[in-house]
């Protein structure tokens, strides 16, 4: 009977590749430059090894899709906080890939300790990657009034003027220092672990596999998972806050990718932001105005919560928002130009269909319903309905969406460039949805006669003048 198991990239892939190499697995593809998704074991055959963001895996073994699964212990906490009866079992800890979830506020707010949270009478804000644990927090220590912005990442760079509280991982508690933050209550102690679907831990005979795992450790120690408060005694010598008003314009740059060509545009305008890209709060030197690096992902939605003014953003993101929220206030101010891809609709060259029709036809003669996976599950959704493909529903992931077809997909909405990389995995596109861009984006709400305004429309007359092109 054949074993699988989800493989973590990301911060993981480096020690769990040599925990396995270790073990003697013979997983000779899995490395940080290895650009597929599927692995053969030669020490067992009837294993089959699948590469997937850490963040989807704990879901992938829960709903059966796999038997085993390696991946933080911070997220497997994530899912079974919200979902306690999910089909999870926790094996072993793997003794690497040590972290703190922690809640933190920022050095500037005056807040550092739980009983001042539970004193406020306003709302208190949290954001995080961690939604499912940051509920589960304000619930536990009864906060009278809270709300949460899930985001993609990048949590720290939030408090204190788009969040009271930001609930992150870090590898050591002083590394919260070098985000301004402290810490108000630690979560729990986190590293890789080994976990197995329920039902298969029952009935499939998994010894062998989890032998070879446990030789491979150079020793372990068990993490726990109980909240503790952090007695903080001397806290940092506070600087001194940065003063802001209403007519601050806070603009929003993106990291990742995209960030060289979005600085370099910024210096052609005249716009300098200084040198340290690893600073997310970057001095850009325009009077009036704020920056901060973040995820593009989560520009759209932090605008329309008015967070930030402008942000330098994905079209593909902005339609993400839009699908979802379509009376919200966020609209594209100027296409920039730079960053371009393709939105398209990927299935397994191993199908016979070429478009959304041939899709629709084979989908009415299936009689599970059709599996989509996509990082924009709203522009997925829209697709699916708009192209009337029958039953369907919507796998969310986190990247290395390529390896979810076929076995755990059927349909990929999916970014790219040049299609290459799709083409190498076995791939192919039927149909294109729209080309997307780096795009300038703002709110509706913005009166363009305010000081504040006019600032907005200074920079949009600057970045207009410098785009490649004009």
């Amino acid at each position: 009977m054949p074993i699988k198991i989800a493989l973590p990239k990301g911060s993981l892939l480096r020690e769990t590749a040599a925990l396995l190499d270790r073990a003697d697995w013979g997983l000779s593809d899995y490395n940080q430059k290895a650009g597929f998704y599927r692995l053969e074991s030669l020490k067992f055959p009837h294993l089959f090894a699948k590469v997937f963001h850490e963040k989807d895996i704990p879901i992938q073994v829960a709903v059966g899709n796999y038997d085993l699964g390696i991946c933080g212990l911070d997220w497997v906490e994530e899912l079974l906080v919200k979902y306690l009866s999910s089909a999870v079992v926790r094996v072993k800890n793997l003794g690497y890939g040590d972290s703190t979830l922690y809640i933190a506020a920022s050095g500037l707010s005056g807040t550092s300790t739980i009983e001042e949270l539970q004193a406020k009478p306003s709302m208190v804000r949290i954001a995080s990657e961690y939604p499912n644990l940051a509920e589960s927090f304000a619930v536990e220590f009864r906060l009278r009034q809270f709300g949460f912005f899930p985001l993609w990442g990048a949590a720290e760079v939030y408090p204190p003027e788009s969040a009271d509280l930001a609930l992150i991982s870090v590898g050591a508690e002083g590394k919260l220092w070098d985000y301004g933050l402290v810490p108000v209550s630690k979560i729990l102690d986190s590293s890789a672990c080994l976990i197995a679907n329920a039902s298969s831990w029952l009935a499939k005979d998994l010894s062998e596999i989890v032998a070879s795992i446990e030789s491979g450790l150079l020793g372990s120690e068990e993490s726990s998972s109980r909240p503790s408060i952090v007695k903080i005694k001397d806290l940092p010598e506070r600087e001194e806050p940065i003063e802001v008003d209403s007519d601050t314009v806070w603009l929003a740059l993106p990291d990742g990718h995209q960030q060289p060509p979005a600085l370099r545009l910024l210096s052609r305008a005249g716009i300098q932001i200084d040198d340290k890209i690893t600073n997310r709060r970057p001095n850009i030197g325009l009077a009036g105005v704020m920056a901060k690096m973040i995820r593009p992902q989560d520009m759209p939605l932090q605008v329309a919560n008015g967070n930030f003014t402008l942000a330098i953003t994905g079209h593909d993101w902005l339609t993400e928002h839009l699908c979802q929220f379509p009376s919200s206030p966020v609209k594209k101010f100027l296409d920039l130009k730079f960053g371009k891809v393709k939105l398209v609709a990927v299935v397994s060259k191993d199908i016979l269909v070429n478009d959304a029709q041939d899709l629709r036809q084979l989908n009415s003669e299936r009689a599970a319903p059709l599996r989509v996976a996509s990082e924009y599950v709203n522009i997925a959704d829209k697709y699916a309905r708009d192209n009337h493909l029958g039953p369907y529903r919507v796998i969310p992931t986190w990247g290395a969406s390529e390896g979810f077809i076929p076995e755990d997909a059927d349909l990929l909405i999916e970014n790219t460039q040049t299609g290459r990389t799709i083409a190498r995995h076995n791939l192919k596109i039927i149909d294109t949805l729209f080309e997307s861009t780096a795009c300038l984006i703002g709110t509706t709400d913005c009166d363009l006669d305010s000081n504040k305004g006019k600032r907005v429309q200074s920079i949009i007359s600057r970045l207009q003048a410098n785009l490649e092109g004009d």
